[in-house]
This record gives C-alpha cells, sequence and structure tokens, in this order.
C-alpha cells in the first residue's frame, strides 16, 4: 500500500497548570525555606528557674608549717633508732644510739641473716601502716610510694631494734669502755625523720615555687646508717598548735574566708574534720596568701608536708539561674512622687510633658515599668522616656529633667511570650551558676521561664522557641 507521502508527528499534550498545583509549588518551596532558615538560625532556648544551692566548699593543696626543731648528732657512728616515729617522746626518753665502733651495726646484720620474729603488737602496727597507705594511695603520685618505703623500713628496724637494744650491753668492751652512746630526749615533742627546708618558713615566707610538689625535695633520715658529727638526727615538733597555708585567687572564697574568721575544714586524707582560725597574708610577689591555724590533729599529719584540705563553706540558698542568662541593662532613675497611676488599666506611669502645634504646654499619662525601686526613686523602662524629657509630679507644676540613668542585673522572662527584663539580686556565683535572691518584689519566682543566653535577644522581642 502506498504512504501517499504522509508525515507522522507526535502529538505533544499541553502542560495544563492548575491552581492545586501552583499552590502546591508554593507550599513546596515555603517549607524548604522554613527548613534552611531553622537551621542556620541560633535558636532561643528557654531555662525554668528552680530553688537550689552553690556549694562554695573548695578543694585546695596546702602546705603544712610546724614549730619544728632540728636536732643535730654530738657523735660519729652509726646511728639506730628507737623512738617511733610519728610518737611522742617525752624528756629523757631514749631518741636514738650511736654506735663508735660499728659492732651493733654488725650484729644487726648478723641478726637479720638469722631467725627474727615481731611481736603481735608489731605485726599490727605494720599492717596498720600498710593498709592505711593502700587506702590513699593515688598512682598519679608515685613519689608516694617511696615514702612509703623508708617508713615501713624505719617502722620495722625500729621495732626489731628493741630486741637488739636488750643485748646491747654485751657488746661494750671487757674493760667497761662503753661504745655505745645513748641519746635521750632534751624537750617533748613529736618525733620524725626527715628534713625538707621548710622546718622554719613563715606563712607570709611561702612563694609559688614553695607550693610547687614536683620541685619538693624531702631528705629521709635512715636507720643504720653512718653518720658524721654535727649531721641531722631527727626532728621534734614541739607544739600541737600547727597551719596550713594555702594560696586563694578567687576573690569571693578570700573575703568569705576574712568575714568567718574561722572556718571548717575537711582533711580528705582521712576524711576528718577540723576548725581552723583564719589569717591572711601577703607575699613580696603579691600573691594572696591564707593560713589555717588548727589546735589539734598536728599528730596525724606530722610525717605530711603538703596535705589536702576542702574548705566546708555555707551554701547559697535560692534561685539557681546559669550565668548566660544574666544581662545588665540600663534605666532611667526618677524620684518617687513623679509617679501616679492613670489610664483605663490604672497602670503605674508618669505625666509627660508635651506641646501642641501651637506650642502650648500639656501633660500625657505615659505607662511605664517599674524595674526596682529604692528608698526614695524609681528605676523606669527606657523604651517609653526619652533623655531630656520632663515630667510632671502629680497635682503640682513641678516638673523634673529626665537625665539620670542607673544599671541593672537581671535576665529575661518570657513566661508571656515575650523577653521582659526582670532584676534579680545575686547573692553567689561559680563559673557556671548563679544563685539569686528569691521573693523579690521586681524579680523572679520559682518556676518562671528565662531565656538561656540573654545575648541572643532585645527587650519586649516575641519569643519562638
Amino acid at each position: 500500500m502506498a504512504d501517499n507521502g504522509r508525515k507522522i508527528t507526535k502529538y505533544r499534550r499541553p502542560l495544563n497548570l492548575n491552581i492545586g498545583m501552583l499552590i502546591f509549588v508554593a507550599i513546596f518551596i515555603y517549607v524548604i525555606i522554613c527548613v534552611a532558615t531553622y537551621f542556620k538560625t541560633d535558636h532561643i532556648v528557654g531555662y525554668n528557674v528552680q530553688e537550689g544551692s552553690l556549694t562554695s566548699n573548695s578543694i585546695y593543696t596546702g602546705v603544712a608549717l610546724r614549730t619544728e626543731e632540728i636536732v643535730t648528732s654530738n657523735d660519729a657512728g652509726y646511728i639506730n633508732y628507737f623512738a617511733r616515729e610519728g610518737a611522742r617522746a617525752a624528756v629523757g626518753n631514749l631518741i636514738y644510739t650511736v654506735d663508735e665502733t660499728g659492732r651493733l651495726s654488725d650484729y644487726i646484720h648478723a641478726s637479720e641473716s638469722g631467725e627474727n620474729s615481731l611481736s603481735d603488737a608489731d605485726l599490727s602496727e605494720l599492717k596498720t601502716e600498710i593498709i592505711a597507705f593502700t587506702s590513699r594511695f593515688d598512682r598519679t603520685e608515685f613519689m608516694d610510694v617511696y615514702n612509703f618505703k623508708y617508713s615501713v623500713e624505719g617502722t620495722a628496724l625500729k621495732l626489731s631494734n628493741y630486741n637488739i637494744l636488750e643485748n646491747a650491753g654485751a657488746l661494750n668492751d671487757a674493760s667497761g669502755t662503753t661504745f655505745i652512746n645513748y641519746r635521750y630526749a632534751a624537750k617533748s615533742g613529736i618525733v620524725t625523720y626527715y628534713i625538707d627546708g621548710y622546718e622554719n618558713l613563715k606563712p607570709e615566707d611561702m612563694t609559688e615555687e614553695l607550693f610547687d610538689q614536683k620541685q619538693y625535695e624531702k631528705q629521709h633520715l635512715v636507720n643504720n646508717e653512718l653518720i658524721a658529727k654535727g649531721d641531722p638526727v631527727y626532728k621534734l615538733s614541739t607544739n600541737e598548735d600547727w597551719s596550713i597555708v594555702i594560696q586563694v585567687d578567687d576573690e569571693n572564697i578570700l573575703e568569705q574566708l576574712v568575714e568567718k574568721e574561722v572556718v571548717e575544714v575537711r582533711f580528705l586524707k582521712n576524711q576528718y574534720t577540723s576548725w581552723g582560725t583564719v589569717e591572711t597574708h601577703t607575699n613580696e610577689a603579691g600573691d594572696n596568701l591564707v593560713s589555717l591555724t588548727f589546735t589539734n590533729s598536728m599528730i596525724t599529719f606530722c610525717n605530711d608536708r603538703f596535705i589536702d584540705i576542702e574548705l566546708l563553706l555555707e551554701d547559697e540558698k535560692g534561685l539557681k539561674i546559669p550565668n548566660s542568662a544574666i544581662v545588665e541593662k540600663e534605666f532611667f532613675i526618677v524620684p518617687k512622687e513623679y509617679l501616679t497611676k492613670g489610664g483605663n488599666s490604672g497602670r503605674d506611669g508618669v505625666l509627660l510633658e508635651t506641646y501642641d502645634d501651637e506650642g502650648n504646654a500639656a501633660t500625657e499619662f505615659v505607662p511605664t515599668t517599674i524595674y526596682d525601686a529604692t528608698d526614695t526613686e524609681y528605676y523606669l523602662d527606657d523604651t517609653v522616656l526619652r533623655a531630656d524629657n520632663y515630667i510632671v509630679k502629680p497635682e503640682s507644676t513641678e516638673k523634673y529633667k529626665i537625665s539620670k540613668t542607673g544599671s541593672l542585673t537581671g535576665v529575661y522572662n518570657i513566661n508571656k511570650g515575650y523577653a521582659d527584663f526582670k532584676q534579680v539580686n545575686v547573692l553567689y556565683e561559680n563559673e557556671e551558676y548563679s544563685i539569686v535572691r528569691s521573693n523579690t518584689v521586681y524579680g523572679l519566682n520559682v518556676y518562671d521561664h528565662i531565656v538561656l543566653d540573654a545575648s541572643m535577644v532585645n527587650d519586649n522581642q516575641f519569643i519562638y522557641e
């Protein structure tokens, strides 16, 4: 069959745009814009005000200063201790012996190679010392292991020396010549066997370097060692009164300590508490130092130069709000007698002086919000009034020129859906939160809803969370 020269073309259906499709496209574009805007916009977050408290307790590492006397040897020879470290020695108690010939040292070494036993009481003392160390051991302070090692060695040797002392008389010369010198305490006090250079320091002598434990050096006075005449042999703490010196950089805590004069302190080593008398000092570098003086517990910490303590200061209670919500705002200050009530709602306001087109003076009631008050003045909103405006005293012709301003600390309350400034009285603050006074006339109440970040809003801005 012939084609007759006909050409077949494809029919294109026309685009059928109806009103429904246009609306759908418009809504789709609008949703995309809203989603994009949502993710690009900083969102205003609210915060529910709750009652709470901020614990102003603070942990410090202080330096213990005591009345310490270093006793030096009058003899040369091998020293052996018989007074237990950390125990109180009375006048006339045997503290140590000095063996000039070394016979006692040889006898001790010979005894160590044979069988030597400790009494149940002696073993109990060693167990107590080991348990106390393991309970407070901190892996970050490995130097404490060496201190513990010296302490246990000294305790064990001193315990065994008590048995050896009973046979010391047999070591003397047959002619009666004594080679072992017995040295007794000339004063009463707590005996310790180390020196560190801090013995004669006063609180005002403390420097930042002396607080650095990495630079601290403690010299242990080891039992059964050869000493020379004039070498330090032991140390005696002769006064139960002692002090812990701390560096205080926080001005708030420093003011609290000065105000209290006496503060409760918890010792983190054993969780015991005691009351310390507060004294403040300033060293040559201008550092603020606080010494806490105690009348007890010195014997417990006689071997410790650095002591971790916690200051148990009182808690401030009130409304707890984040510091990010707090802002300062300027207000006009006017005398109280210029405020009146007017309008249909009976709101507080002022009589603003105005002028008509012909220059005639008149007054207009302008409602305004009170944000704080003193005995004689009100803090008024600056969004309605302007500087250099005149307000008229009610039932009088006296006028007052608005010029005085003052700042208030507050937050933005959003209970009504817009940012409404509320004045707050901060009682105490730390790095994150503040405690503000509750039940104030122009302030916050518990369960109020405020803006978490005050920098994100302006006065009277509508809030969409």
